[in-house]
């Protein structure tokens, strides 16, 4: 699989608060070829996003993917790994070294930030492992 287009999402009920990541990975156009959803813990909605981004570089790095796409709708997430925002959350900012490192790997990467709108199966993936840990307290 040489080719890989990588939707995340991070959701965080609260911040901080309880959050989850959702990932669906791809062969373009559209064929599936994993979905992932997991609970992370209490974090805030930006370490999430950091979080699932991450997870989806390492999955894609697993399927020894050279050119890989990543949708991100975290704006945030997006410009600062671009350059464009510093990284002054202490945080935020060995995720934002760990997503650098990742990128390296790949011989052909970009990074594009999408709506959230485009990024429904994510976010719904993300949502799901939320859902499960709440009911699973209740």
């Amino acid at each position: 699989m040489n080719h890989l287009r990588v939707y995340t999402d991070g959701a965080s009920r609260g911040n901080p608060g309880y959050a989850a990541v959702g990932i669906r990975i791809l062969v373009p156009p559209d064929e599936l070829i994993k979905e992932i959803k997991k609970f992370i813990g209490i974090t805030t909605n930006n370490v999430a996003e950091y979080t699932a981004l991450i997870l989806g570089l390492q999955e894609a790095l697993g399927l020894r993917a050279k050119r890989v796409e990543a949708y991100v709708d975290s704006e945030l997430v997006v410009k600062q790994l671009l350059g464009q925002y510093k990284v002054s959350d202490d945080k935020l900012k060995p995720l934002f070294e760990i997503a650098k490192n990742l990128v390296t790997h790949f011989p052909e990467f970009s990074l594009r930030h999408v709506r959230r709108s485009e990024n429904k199966e994510a976010d719904r993936l993300a949502n799901e492992a939320l859902e499960e840990v709440l009911e699973f307290k209740n």
